[in-house]
């Protein structure tokens, strides 16, 4: 990928400010989403992030283009999924404390390098393979605690519940990511971006019919806020693909587990277990490293293309 105006730095500050409004986007749903339906948070997260991201592209001069598309039972396909990743997602939010909810949900790049060995025949060597089962691990150092369900007071179960829906988030995130992979061979950035945000909102209403709860002004307000900033943070998480190699930006993503946990102790008075601690340091290491791993193929993949070139 070619840059107008390569700035690594610019790159990972607007990755770290997406991390941080994603993470404040978290916590508006964990605030107001007790008793809400999943169905309903989802519709309100994502209507609300099309105003943000409309007068993004509006801004860019790139709205009429983004509303074109050849491929739209692509675009359908990938709201689907999205939409069950997020309902799944924002479920897992609830009922579990923030920090293990998104260590869990680290195990979505792990799985999206197994589901492409799988479904797009990808070649995955020994080395990511060993980092995948690595990461997986520490998942479940995270995940097997809380997956007793006859715990006393059901609390174990309701954790247990949180876990599985935050993994079952993970797997349909990674599918999605997939997706999306397909769509960029043929789709511009901008058209994902757009037509996933209006997708999601018109497929998360359809829940009305299931019953959706009446909220308060407060809960509203917060979900409303939570719209707002997810359009922000994959705005800024598309600005700083523009400055910087995914290599170089997506280890900061693990910014997170930092700055959830500190949300998490001053607003919820939770602490990070130790299982919940070892897990994401495993899981982030085996993440890094995938990362890494994959810079390092970029690099040969270009070297080999560069010698293939007949000189002129």
């Amino acid at each position: 990928m070619a840059y107008a105006d390569p700035s690594p730095l610019r790159g990972i500050l607007l990755k770290v400010c997406s991390v941080g409004v994603f993470v404040a986007m978290a916590t508006c749903i964990k605030l107001a989403g007790a008793g809400i339906p999943p169905g309903q948070i989802t519709f309100m997260r994502s209507a609300f992030a099309v105003l943000p991201v409309v007068a993004y592209l509006a801004w860019r001069g790139e709205l009429r283009r983004a509303m074109r598309t050849d491929h739209p039972f692509g675009h359908v396909k990938r709201g689907l999924i999205g939409v069950f990743a997020m309902g799944f997602g924002f479920y897992g939010l609830v009922l579990l404390p923030l920090p293990d909810a998104i260590a869990i949900g680290y195990a979505m790049p792990l799985l999206a390098v197994v589901f492409a060995a799988v479904f797009l025949k990808e070649t995955v060597r020994l080395y990511r393979w060993s980092a995948v089962a690595i990461g997986l691990v520490g998942v479940l150092i995270i995940s097997l605690p809380k997956l007793s369900l006859f715990s006393e007071a059901g609390l174990g179960g309701q954790a247990a519940i949180g876990a599985i829906a935050v993994l079952c988030s993970a797997a349909l995130g990674a599918a999605a990511m997939l997706q999306v992979r397909q769509l960029v061979e043929v789709e511009n950035t901008s058209t994902i971006v757009l037509f996933f945000s209006v997708m999601a909102a018109l497929l998360s209403a359809i829940t009305w019919i299931f019953g959706w709860a009446s909220l308060t002004a407060e809960a509203t307000l917060l979900l409303i806020l939570a719209g707002i900033f997810g359009g922000i943070g994959q705005i800024l998480l598309t600005e700083s693909y523009r400055y910087a190699d995914v290599s170089t930006i997506a280890p900061f993503e693990y910014c997170s587990i930092i700055l959830g946990s500190a949300v998490a102790y001053v607003l919820f008075s939770e602490i990070p277990t130790g299982t919940t601690v070892i897990g994401a340091l495993i899981v982030v290491g085996a993440g890094i490293f995938i990362i890494f791993r994959e810079h390092q193929l970029g690099l040969e993949r270009r070297r080999a293309r560069k010698a293939s070139t007949p000189a002129n």
